[in-house]
């Protein structure tokens, strides 16, 4: 798969040529990461904090909770590692400072060992200092105490003149069961396609800043077909990750979902079928995935408008889970109330709301049986969803806070406030 670079200096996106001239400046990174977040994680790097320039310490972390994001740059001690793993970083990237020592007191399958290698040889020192240790030597240091390497190819690096096929099929055989994400001169689709065939990933930035690659023929290059039109199967799903139909995709139907970030595919009976272009039920597209074996996709979709079926339905099987159900109720009633609706006055009175989930968060409390538990821990989701509803929070948005916790590496003791004993 790609893995889209976002290199940060001064607070905007930069590209450098060989680690050192600055080739081009890109402006603010939200706008990027918004676009590169479709093919799941994106690497940031903070060059200032790896040049020991300063840190764009809040800007990345601003980052991290809008995008799945793997932080580098300037990470050089445990507690800085700690302090981006808490923050929301997907993964770390540990340069010079990736030492055994460190390397244990840190959970493997987040940590990325950053390997700069010019002809094979591992340079530090902003590429300046060469080491004398293959980048393969190093691997094998290292090996069991990371999850993955990126092997930049120094030499390659913002010249978009291709990758190192040969050298990066012998750094996956290295790497063990580490993965291997290669950086430096990757240009092209098929060469996306070529890595991610060796078990690699492909970092990429200059090549999608200047569109000598476009991002959803990177997306779509390592997948195959065994149909005759070779279309691929597509499970789309909504923010929570729940099916709501199969569709159909082509490599033009790819290219133009990443380009107009929509629900874009391809009918079997009448070509390209941009979701929802008659009946308003249109789709953001917000990621795209590949199946292990790359012969399917899965388009994660904020569906808008009746639902994705043709018959109105949130789904092509029913219209949803109870949870689903109950929170269109909910955000229905604030403009189509029956009369005498209860929700509609719970919205129009925060007193009473307020009141009311305190009331029921003491039941549950208080509750002795699983029957109890269960009736009142309903009625709290539903107040709940209600004040969720009024400051326009989605049950997907609580998904997201849960699981950017659950990245968290530093563990708080939970204590109860002194209030809350009263």
């Amino acid at each position: 798969m790609i893995i889209p670079s976002i290199d940060l200096a001064g607070g905007r996106v930069v590209q450098l040529v060989g680690g050192r001239d600055q080739a081009l400046e890109a402006g603010s990174p939200q706008p990027w990461l918004e676009r590169f977040a479709l093919a799941g994680e994106v690497a940031v790097v903070d060059l200032d904090a790896a040049l020991g320039r300063g840190d764009q310490t809040a800007l990345i972390a601003g980052l991290c909770r809008e995008g799945p994001c793997r932080v580098g740059g300037g990470i050089r001690s445990y507690e800085r590692a700690r302090d981006w793993l808490d923050a929301g970083a997907t993964r770390i990237v540990l340069g010079t400072a990736a030492e055994p020592s460190l390397l244990r007191r840190l959970p493997a399958d987040r940590v990325v060992v950053a390997l700069d290698a010019r002809d094979g040889t591992v340079v530090v020192d902003g590429w300046r200092t060469t080491t004398g240790h293959s980048v393969r030597e190093r691997m094998a240091e290292l090996r069991g105490l990371a999850g993955g390497f990126l092997v930049t190819f120094v030499e390659r690096e913002g010249r978009l003149g291709g990758t190192d096929l040969v050298q990066a099929r012998e750094l996956v055989e290295s790497a063990g069961d580490a993965h291997v994400t290669i950086a430096g001169g990757v240009t092209t689709a098929a060469e996306v396609a070529a890595l991610d065939r060796l078990g690699a990933d492909a970092q990429v930035g200059m090549a999608l800043y200047t569109n000598r690659l476009d991002l959803g023929d990177a997306l779509a290059a390592p997948v195959t077909s065994d149909r005759p039109d070779g279309l691929m199967a597509t499970v789309v799903v909504d923010e929570r990750g729940r099916a709501l139909g199969l569709a159909w995709s082509s490599a033009e139907s790819i290219r133009l979902a990443v380009a107009e970030r929509r629900g874009i595919y391809h009918s079997r009976s009448r070509g390209l079928w941009r979701k929802g272009e008659r009946s308003g039920a249109i789709q953001t597209l917000l990621r795209i995935d590949l199946d292990c074996d790359r012969d399917a996709l899965r388009f994660t979709v904020r569906q808008h408008g009746g639902g994705f079926c043709h018959r109105g339905t949130t789904s092509c099987w029913d219209d949803g889970s109870t949870l689903d159900r109950l929170e269109r109720r909910i955000a229905e009633r604030r403009t189509a109330a029956p009369v005498g609706s209860y929700t509609r006055r719970l919205l129009d009175e925060p007193g009473l709301l307020a009141a009311k989930l305190q009331e029921e968060a003491g039941e549950l409390a208080e509750a002795t049986t699983p029957d109890r538990v269960a009736a009142e821990a309903a009625d709290l989701l539903y107040f709940t969803l209600v004040r969720m509803h009024r400051d326009g929070v989605q049950l997907a948005d609580v998904e997201r806070e849960l699981d950017r916790r659950a990245l968290a590496v530093r563990r708080r003791p939970g204590d109860a406030k002194p209030e809350a004993g009263r």
